[in-house]
């Protein structure tokens, strides 16, 4: 059977490490797909793999693994591992720092150059700088070891390369004095001083990212009140199942989906779909899991629990788009494969250049040791992530679930918005817009009439009938009879009342074109009165349509519908253009032609007969209260009712494009830019040469900008 595991990855520092661990799993047999994330160190698998195989796996490259198996568990294994990195992290860019420092201090009152008179005090460094470097750095050493164990490379090899090269060369100083020769430990423990720095400054910064998604995690109480026989007991939400009767009051966050059974309540429900005001709850009505209830009491029937309610199930998508990589990630893992191989042989390149030309070994293993430093494999791996989770959780704020990372990215190539009708468009509830009565027949008396009969029926023009009706007094009629798709009769006293379309009550009337339905009322076979019902627009959707247009888009509709009847929808909102008399298994061929034309087309419906070309459509958006299938199907769910959230997420969408590209240009230009400094390209110009320290500060500030810039994507 195929199911989903999720692990929580330890000891990866770069988009190579990502790269390891993905084709660790990818090997293990029966597993279908993998994903990590390197922002958030988990990683996503598909398959029937057993766990302890995925574990195994990737514990033989030196990676830790652990498997969460719910929500709350990956929240608090996270948290805690996150906070016991920053503690060691913090304890390892101290210590070397501090050494690294008095280092300096001494170096500049004693020199830096080992002597006959000065040699044991530098072996006694020697023996602190390597305790510190064992202390401070041995993740990057064993890191490293793992690493080309396995025939691989990642920042860590870059870190050990160059700061166990320089403290080697710097022994080799002490036990064998030379002339001039300046000694580099303090240059080893700073480095690794401010890298650990870097990663703790990283990881602070990083925790802002998945801010949103904690969150909604927090929305879910950890208790509730039920009642068993009429007896209060205050259980663990956990422990809720279908049917219990689950009290709600104010202050009280709802533990489960369900139905207000009794009373009447105030919800904010904004956290979960971003509509600001509170919406009124009656007996009857929907409540969600993790809203507030601002005012009233009642209680509810609980219908899904545990990982079926809303709340769970934005968490999970959220979860899994965050965790899901764009196409632009795909560059870069191809990147990240050859990236640190690449700049060890620039870097022995550069020192080798610098020998042939005459410079001794002090200055080419300054050169070999900042051209290591300064590339940063860091920044390229965690561009895209830290991106795609800021974006994620944003999008959820404001109330469009993200359940496919792609859409975002080809939401901002959309040119072609495409709508349903009835339920995108419009509302998808029938009204009364007029009555017209023949030959004198009292208005109020022919609305009793309708009610009369059509609260015995069930369909939308039965309900829209009776809504308008409501202050009318239905009358007793009896010997009922519903003709399906005609209309429905019955008897008021010896009076024959017939309801229903002009084939029904065998009336013939001449009529201009009309978009509403026309529903006629007889007495006896005789016509008295026509009741007009019609589905109405959206009062934002004229609004929202003029905002695309303005934008750019071209924005059509698509519909079953009557032309006519299209038509007068289509002038309405001012659409661009209108398909019409389309059956339920054409619309995907029709978003086929538009997308063969050359347009880049999202698809926007809430019905079953939307799933088709929701998956056809390059993103497709399901209305907020769709059908589960056309939920299911689309690439963005709209947690909010109305149109406006989908007005943002194309702008939006364009904003995480462009934010990921910021990024992994940045750290592109960075390393384009930095390692050519390092190798010394300037120095025969300027006599000017980057000192690794200042390089190791700089390969830091690489990764902070990374982070800093994702997190404008979350204001």
């Amino acid at each position: 059977m195929i199911t989903e595991q999720q692990l929580l990855i330890d000891g990866m520092h770069c988009a190579a490490c990502v790269r390891r661990v993905e084709n660790a799993l990818l090997k293990v047999e029966n597993v279908r797909f993998a994903s990590v994330n390197l922002a958030d160190q988990t990683a996503f698998v598909q398959g029937s793999a057993p766990s302890d195989a995925l574990i195994a796996a990737v514990t033989k490259i030196g990676f830790g693994a652990e498997l969460l198996e719910s929500e709350e568990e990956r929240r608090a294994k996270q948290q805690a591992q996150t906070k016991r990195v920053l503690s060691h992290k913090r304890s390892q860019f101290i210590v070397a720092l501090i050494v690294g420092f008095a280092l300096v201090l001494f170096g500049f009152y004693k020199g830096m150059l080992v002597t006959e008179n000065n040699r044991s005090l530098w072996l006694v460094w020697s023996i602190i700088t390597v305790a510190t470097m064992y202390f401070s750095g041995r993740e990057f050493f064993l890191g490293a070891c793992n690493a080309l164990k396995n025939r691989s490379a990642n920042m860590d090899v870059l870190v050990a390369i160059s700061t166990g090269t320089a403290w080697l060369y710097s022994f080799w100083l002490t036990l064998f004095p030379q002339q001039n020769a300046h000694v580099y430990f303090e240059a080893s423990v700073m480095i690794i001083g401010f890298i650990n720095l870097g990663k703790y400054l990283e990881l602070k910064a990083k925790q802002r990212s998945s801010l949103a998604l904690e969150k909604l995690l927090d929305l879910a109480p950890k208790q509730a009140v039920i009642f068993e026989q009429n007896i209060a007991k205050t259980i663990p939400a956990k422990g809720i199942k279908s049917e219990m009767q689950v009290q709600a009051l104010t202050g009280d966050r709802l533990a489960v989906d369900g139905i207000l059974a009794s009373g009447s309540i105030w919800v904010d429900e904004s956290m979960l779909t971003g509509e600001a005001l509170p919406i009124e709850k009656k007996v009857g009505d929907k409540v969600r899991a993790g809203t507030l209830v601002q005012d009233g009491s009642g209680i509810y029937i609980a219908e899904q629990v545990g990982s079926q309610t809303t709340l769970a199930r934005v968490i999970n998508a959220v979860r899994h788009a965050q965790s899901s990589k764009p196409p632009l990630a795909q560059f870069v893992d191809k990147i990240a494969a050859v990236f640190v191989p690449v700049v060890v042989s620039i870097a022995l390149l550069a020192a080798l250049i610098w020998l042939l030309v005459g410079q001794d070994f002090a200055f080419v293993l300054s050169i070999f040791t900042t051209v290591l430093i300064i590339a940063c494999p860091c920044a390229l791996g965690l561009a895209i992530p830290l991106s795609t989770i800021a974006g994620v959780a944003r999008a959820a704020e404001f109330g469009i679930l993200v359940r496919n990372i792609q859409a975002l990215q080809a939401g901002s190539e959309i040119d072609t918005l495409v709508f349903d009708k009835t339920g995108t468009l419009t509302t998808g509830q029938m009204e009364v817009t007029e009555v017209i009565t023949f030959n004198d027949f009292d208005k109020n008396h022919l609305i009793a009439l309708a009610k009369s009969l059509e609260q015995h029926a069930s369909h939308p023009i039965a309900k829209a009938i009776v809504k308008f009706a409501e202050n009318q007094t239905a009358c007793e009629v009896s010997e009922i009879q519903v003709e399906k798709g005609l209309g429905i009769q019955g008897k008021l006293g010896e009076d024959k009342i017939k309801i229903g379309n002009a084939v029904f009550v065998n009336f013939l009337e001449k009529t201009t074109a009309c978009t509403a339905t026309l529903i006629y009322v007889a007495v006896n076979d005789e016509v008295v009165g026509r009741i007009s019902v019609q589905d109405q627009l959206r009062p934002e959707a004229k609004s929202t349509i003029q905002q695309f247009q303005a934008e750019g888009y071209q924005c059509l509709m698509l519909t079953g519908d009557r032309q006519e009847t299209a038509d007068y929808f289509a002038n309405t909102l001012g659409l661009n253009g209108v398909i019409a008399e389309v059956l339920p298994e054409q619309k995907a061929e029709k978003i086929r032609q538009l997308q063969a034309e050359g347009k880049k087309v999202a698809m926007i419906g809430d019905g079953i007969n939307d799933a088709p070309p929701l998956a056809q459509a390059n993103v497709g958006i399901a209305m907020h209260n769709g059908s589960d299938i056309a939920v299911e199907t689309a690439d963005l769910s709209l947690m909010k009712s109305g149109l406006e959230p989908a007005s943002q997420i194309f702008p939006f969408s364009k904003r995480v494009l462009q934010n990921m590209k910021q990024s992994l240009l940045g750290a592109f230009f960075y390393n384009i830019v930095a390692i050519p400094v390092a190798a010394g390209v300037l120095y025969p110009f300027t006599g000017w040469l980057l000192n690794p320290m200042i390089a190791a500060i700089a390969m830091t500030l690489s990764s902070i900008t990374v982070v800093l810039n994702s997190q404008r994507l979350l204001k």
